[in-house]
């Protein structure tokens, strides 16, 4: 439950620290006093949106910080599936800083506003008018039911199978859709890949068809190239290798004579040996090549196909017309092994479809279940809170499978007897929303493990004996919850374990929202203005304080 809260540099809250009482703690004031503000705050820590607006001097960040004890609450868990510290102490901080960026914390932790969400909707929950709102939405209704019957882990493993179903029919989909192009291009991808299975292209080919190419068609020329390079190396009357020959008898003759000749000499035989070894290989070269217009033929023919395969696939080389070729293959092989793949697709499909409709039907079952005792607990609390002829039947739909169930939940509502249970958001009054609103609470209060519960003005619309006996309700709530309850009347506002007050301090040059907890006297002068107006009677004020006298204080622990 919330221990301590502080909120700093919020609208017109300059600085606000609070600990509220383990029971029912009542917050009064005037109206625009800044208890909507101080809500305003509050919702900052469940994950709500924020700018820069809120800050109270734009000059500052604005900061706020709950304190909550989570000992004996089941909230360790999603603590560790978002890999944050535990301890019995839970502490939330939200910043919003004066460029307008927003930052949250769980233990000190840097966390995103989807895991702020997650954890503070495990610690608090807030009614406001616009709960009233959703009232009338079947959304809301479901959640009331789910609520209920406390299904959370058979809805997640719902969720799970329409998500899986969902998957698997959209791969299934999209294959069929697929199938029927893939069957339209089918003969001229077939045709494509035919041909460049035909043409049996190598990787390196081309390169060296066109070297190839090029040696035979200038065959006659390089022949007689070599030739000429052969005979003045070795064959002319003044060849290299002769002239060379006699530099080395020379070279011979007086090496003796000095290592520096000696050296020379070794060169020199050096260069014979390596320009005999040239000019054989120029000879076995001029050998090797060989005058064949049919080969030139052949491989100009071979060039050609290639050529043209280039042009027509727009492929660079031969490697872009092989991976094309690998493309057309899997492309055919594809359509050739359709059948399976769409028959397996089905299959899956199916057995998901299958798993998926079980879960949605034991879902639905355990709905359903609970359907008689909310309206029979939901009946006898409105008859308490002075509608004995009202009726809420809740007729459950069954449907297509959607990401919430297979049941769409209508909360139809009846206040007056012989009249026929209609759509609520049709027939209920602002009173009787509150007072439904309040049942609801109640009945759902034990069902959720959660700390704290904030009741913005749910008392709306009524007043005298049916306002104490929400209080009283609020009473019983606050033996296993703590209660934040922002309310207009003394009847409620007298059931408080702790009584807060708002008001504005004009003393300094901008107007501060401040909050006080009242003693017993400053209690009952606040409960007899709410009886009596500003100036209460000595009546109203001895009513206050009969009524507070009856109401014993915290027993919590």
């Amino acid at each position: 439950m919330l221990s301590h809260l502080l909120i700093k540099n919020y609208a017109l809250i300059d600085e606000l620290e609070l600990a509220p009482d383990r029971e029912l703690n009542i917050v009064t004031g005037e109206t625009g006093a800044g208890k909507s503000i101080m809500l305003g705050a509050i919702g900052l820590l469940l994950g709500n949106r924020a700018d820069t607006k809120v800050l109270y001097n734009p000059e500052q960040k604005c900061v706020i910080e709950g304190t909550f004890g989570i000992s004996g609450f089941i909230i360790e868990h999603i603590l560790e599936e978002e890999e944050l510290d535990y301890s019995d102490t839970c502490i939330v901080r939200r910043e919003i800083s004066v460029s307008g960026k927003s930052r949250a914390f769980v233990n000190d932790t840097p966390v995103n506003l989807e895991t702020l969400r997650r954890v503070t909707s495990q610690l608090m929950d807030i009614h406001s008018q616009h709960d009233s709102v959703m009232l009338g939405s079947n959304e809301y209704q479901l959640e009331i039911v789910d609520t209920y019957a406390q299904d959370d882990d058979m809805l997640r493993h719902y969720r799970s199978d329409f998500q899986a179903y969902r998957s698997k029919k959209s791969i299934y989909d999209k294959l069929v859709a697929e199938a029927s192009a893939m069957r339209k291009e089918f003969d001229y991808n077939n045709f494509l890949y035919e041909e460049l299975i035909k043409a049996q292209l190598l990787p390196d080919e081309q390169e060296t068809l066109e070297q190839e190419l090029s040696i035979l068609e200038n065959a006659e020329d390089i022949k007689e190239r070599l030739q000429l390079a052969h005979d003045y190396l070795n064959n002319s009357e003044q060849s290299v290798i002769d002239f060379l020959k006699g530099t080395v008898s020379n070279l011979t003759y007086i090496s003796k004579l000095s290592n520096q000749y000696e050296q020379l000499l070794q060169r020199a035989q050096s260069t014979l040996i390596e320009l005999r070894d040239l000019a054989d290989e120029i000879s076995t070269e001029q050998d090797h090549v060989e005058i064949d217009d049919a080969r030139a033929e052949t491989i100009r023919e071979r060039l050609n196909l290639i050529y043209q395969l280039q042009t027509k696939h727009q492929a660079l080389n031969v490697a872009g017309l092989i991976a094309l070729r690998d493309e057309l293959k899997r492309k055919v092989s594809k359509v050739l092994n359709l059948d399976d793949e769409l028959a397996h697709a089905k299959h899956e499909t199916e057995t998901a479809r299958v798993q998926l409709q079980t879960s949605a039907e034991t879902l639905s079952a355990v709905r359903r279940a609970v359907i008689q005792p909310i309206e029979t607990e939901i009946g006898g609390l409105l008859h308490d809170l002075g509608m004995p002829n009202a009726s809420l039947k809740i007729q459950v739909d069954i449907g297509k499978p959607t990401p919430t169930g297979i049941d769409t939940i209508s909360f139809l509502f009846s206040a007056n007897k012989g009249v026929k249970p209609q759509q609520l958001k049709n027939v209920a009054s602002g009173g009787e929303f509150s007072r439904l609103m309040m049942a609801i609470k109640y009945i759902l209060a034990n069902k959720r493990s959660l700390p704290t519960i904030i009741f913005d003005e749910i008392d709306t619309g009524v007043s005298g004996e049916i306002a104490i006996k929400m209080g009283n309700m609020m009473r019983d709530m606050a033996h296993n919850h703590q209660i934040i309850a922002i309310t207009h009347l003394h009847q409620i506002a007298a059931q408080g374990t702790a009584h807060y007050f708002v008001y504005k301090d004009h003393s300094a040059a901008k107007t501060v929202s401040r909050i006080r907890k009242l003693t017993f006297d400053e209690r009952v002068h606040e409960i007899s203005q709410m009886i009596g107006g500003k100036t209460p009677s000595p009546s109203a004020v001895k009513n206050a304080r009969e009524i507070l006298k009856q109401r014993p204080l915290s027993t919590a622990k």
